[in-house]
């Protein structure tokens, strides 16, 4: 008996997968274990195992299409077997589906990301993404094309086979950028994490000489360099060891303080940031953080992070200072309840202790942090703590 294929969550904050590539087509015999198809999620590019056996009878969402988790994505059964009216079904499901978004869409005054809204009429056009930007870069127009996909909607082959294909835009004219599945998840996350936790922030400035002297050091030792975020990961490790309350999570009615110090770093891929996480740094070495965050963030330009690699970090840490920025402030990274944003270390002219001028390596951090879990004394000493383990790195083994 004929069933649907599914589109399923294949990451924890999965809500929608673009369909990049099928690895099976119709009338193939599929067996539990076997790759279907390769789907864009919200963090990285995963491939889809089937759990079900049969014969491939039909594919609904071609490649470049997107679905939500739960949207049937194709249709599995006997060879031969007759699933006209199964399809009817489906079509008649998706049509319901669509027009509940469409109220829902009316009652919030937002729209779902496969659809469009024309600007002279309340009427909404089905499109997938891939197709509406094809026809945003082209200058066509959705509303003179019909869609040969599931329940009318447009698909790339349909934006593709019109004649207005050939029109080019113009120039000085406002263009819509559909909103990716990358995107859309980082604004849902980060909105939910600025209006949900209240924010507060405390900035400290870092001598960083004995820091760039320590990395200088041990990369005399080492072919491969050693990075400066391995030495702030491993500092912020310690902070965070000397001070357990910051590791920790909001869960409405109790506040989880976590066993091990699991520290994410933001990672831009171009089209939205991903944290990918060391594990348990208390207990690494600087050498082992370099090289597990180096293989870290080349998987994570190559979209092939697992889950587990760029979810449930503790603590979280952004650094911009590469870009020439000198100060700035960072969202929360959910479940952790604080982010560290660095800035660029930057020469400068300062007293010492003798009232003499010196040139320091100055560097910028501002500790974000959630006021219901860290409290401002909290979040002060644990910065003092880790500027003093960056001016004095043997505090590391204290």
């Amino acid at each position: 008996m004929a069933e649907k294929l599914v589109m399923v969550a294949l990451s924890p904050t999965m809500e929608e997968g673009v369909i990049l590539a099928w690895n099976k087509k119709e009338g193939d015999t599929i067996v539990s274990g076997d790759v279907l198809c390769e789907v864009e999620t919200d963090k990285t590019s995963m491939e889809y195992e089937s759990n079900q056996e049969g014969v491939l009878l039909k594919i609904l969402r071609p490649e470049g299409d997107s679905a939500q988790v739960g949207d049937a994505i194709g249709v599995i059964g006997k060879k031969g077997e007759n699933i006209t009216k199964f399809l009817q079904t489906i079509s008649q499901e998706q049509e319901a589906s669509v027009h509940e978004a469409s109220l829902k869409d009316k009652q919030n005054d937002s729209m779902k990301t496969d659809i469009e809204r024309k600007p002279d009429t309340d009427k909404l056009i089905k499109a997938s993404p891939l197709a509406r930007k094809i026809a945003v870069d082209k200058g066509v127009s959705l509303s003179n094309i019909k869609g040969s996909g599931p329940a009318g909607r447009i698909t790339k082959k349909d934006v593709e086979a019109t004649q207005q294909y050939a029109v080019k835009s113009v120039a000085g004219i406002d263009k819509d950028i559909p909103l990716e599945s990358v995107r859309k998840i980082i604004a849902k996350r980060l909105s939910e994490s600025k209006f949900n936790s209240p924010h507060y922030y405390v900035t400290l400035s870092v001598d960083m000489s004995r820091v760039l002297a320590a990395r200088t050091e041990v990369n005399k030792s080492h072919d491969k360099k050693v990075g400066v975020n391995a030495f702030l990961i491993k500092m912020v490790a310690e902070a965070l060891r000397k001070h357990p309350q910051v590791n920790a999570s909001w869960r409405e009615t109790f506040i989880r303080q976590f066993g091990s110090v699991d520290i994410g770093l933001a990672v831009d891929r171009g089209n939205g940031l991903i944290t990918p996480v060391v594990r348990d740094c208390v207990s690494k070495g600087i050498v082992v953080i370099d090289k597990e965050l180096k293989t870290l963030i080349e998987k994570a330009g190559e979209n092939t992070l697992l889950p587990e690699e760029y979810s449930g970090a503790t603590f979280t840490i952004s650094n911009l200072g590469s870009f020439g920025i000198e100060e700035f402030t960072a969202i929360i990274n959910p479940p952790g309840s604080a982010i560290l944003a660095i800035g660029k270390t930057v020469f400068t002219p300062m007293c010492d202790e003798q009232r003499n001028v010196v040139v320091r390596p100055m560097m910028k951090m501002t500790l974000s942090s959630d006021h219901r879990v860290i409290d401002g004394v909290l979040a002060a000493r644990f910065m003092t703590s880790l500027k003093a383990i960056m001016e004095d790195p043997i505090y590391v083994l204290l």
